[in-house]
């Protein structure tokens, strides 16, 4: 594993950090929490303005192919400039989805129509993507989804529902899974489907979350049409291109940094007189060996990059370990702040920092595929283990109970 960047990324990185430091202010050690902030007034028309900065200034998009707006620059030079971005007080917020999930997915398997439609916008900052995937009945076993799209001349009509949709509520384009062909088995029946949110018989529902805010949302669609033009992908093919979108998430996640920094940690256990405390210091110590672990396993990624080898095992367990850290780190604000730690608003202590850490871990455990699902694809596909059962594997959907 190489520590040191070679002499070609230690020029893209004084580049890239010269450009953010015109361009934006460093984080302060007490900003605002990333999860407050993005429940401000105006935070998405900011985010907005950054995505537009960047496009304008040449950043949006780098390992985009440049035929599509993007820079073309490999995807180690992306995670150096997301190491750099990082330390400045900006954020691309949810178009982050579009660019880093969306946009690749249209770039492998959209039609040059759909490219130029929907590419361009969305580096832009133009418009905002959510997706559509899980629903009630259909979380972690993503392929057992009930929601249907019948043919009808040159559209599809779609009846179904969906939860957990972050954005949903401001976004104008989703990504939407569903149901074409019953009668094959529950992974090779469904479609991708590019869906306008503004679209008749959609309803937006978001749900409250324990943080106090409406982040994510539920989604009724009744009898919504659907152009063909609209569908990604093959008819009945879309659990193929939905993996694409999958993977980029994951890696979108799992490369989004170790949330509080060990700065932070340390500035507030000393605002709190807690330095000297034997137990705590332990805690910290613990914090920042995570912390370690985690730049390690990420260059262990950007070593393999650098290299022209596709990186191993350290992406696998990249996202689950992001997971581990931001539970322990929220046990670790509560610990710290004490009693302070059961205030909220404008009481608490940092903005919130602590409070939205701890309740907020929940949506990093959950979201890109669970804990659970994690330790089962990190077992099959890295360690070799063998596969669990599957008595659904060769039945057609119409078949299982529920489909």
């Amino acid at each position: 594993m190489d520590f040191d960047d070679t002499p070609d990324e230690a020029a893209f990185r004084a580049e890239a950090r010269a450009w953010l430091e015109d361009h934006a202010e460093l984080r302060r050690a007490d900003a605002r929490p990333t999860m407050a902030a993005a429940n401000d007034p105006g935070h998405i028309e900011s985010c907005r303005a950054w995505q537009r900065t960047l496009f304008e200034g040449g950043w949006a998009g780098l390992t985009w192919p440049k035929e599509f707006g993007g820079q073309g620059r490999s995807s180690n030079e992306a995670r150096i400039f997301a190491q750099e971005e990082r330390r400045f007080d900006v954020t691309t917020g949810m178009f982050s989805v579009a660019v880093n999930m969306v946009g690749p997915t249209i770039i492998a398997h959209g039609t040059a129509e759909q490219q130029a439609r929907y590419l361009a916008p969305i580096l832009r900052g133009e418009e905002l993507w959510c997706q559509l995937y899980s629903e009630p009945s259909a979380g972690s076993d993503l392929a057992g989804l009930r929601t249907k799209a019948e043919r009808d001349g040159d559209s599809y009509v779609v009846n179904g529902q969906k939860v957990w949709n972050s954005g949903a509520h401001e976004a104008q384009w989703g990504i939407l899974l569903a149901r074409t062909n019953p009668d094959v088995t529950k992974h090779a029946g469904i479609t991708y489907f590019l869906v306008d949110m503004a679209s008749p018989g959609i309803e937006v529902r978001p749900l409250r979350q324990i943080t106090g805010h409406a982040h994510f949302n539920e989604v009724f669609l009744t009898d919504v049409v659907i152009p063909a033009d609209n569908v990604l992908g093959p008819v009945d093919g879309g659990w193929g291109v939905a993996q694409t979108t999958l993977a980029a998430e994951r890696s979108m996640i799992g490369g989004g940094g170790a949330g509080t920094g060990i700065d932070q940690l340390i500035d507030l256990a000393r605002s709190f007189e807690r330095v000297d405390d034997a137990g705590l210091r332990q805690d910290l110590a613990a914090a920042y060996t995570r912390i370690r672990l985690l730049e390690f396993l990420g260059l262990r990624a950007q070593t393999a990059v650098s290299q022209g080898r596709m990186p191993g095992p350290e992406v696998s367990v990249m996202k689950l370990a992001i997971s581990d850290h931001m539970e322990k780190t929220g046990d670790l604000l509560m610990a710290i702040e004490g009693a302070h730690g059961t205030l909220g608003g404008e009481d608490a202590p940092r903005q919130q920092l602590a409070q939205y850490q701890f309740l907020g871990q929940w949506s990093v455990k959950l979201g890109g595929g669970t804990d659970q699902v994690q330790r089962n694809v990190i077992g099959e596909r890295v360690l070799g283990l063998p596969r669990e059962a599957r008595a659904d594997k060769d039945v057609p959907f119409r078949e299982l109970q529920g489909g």
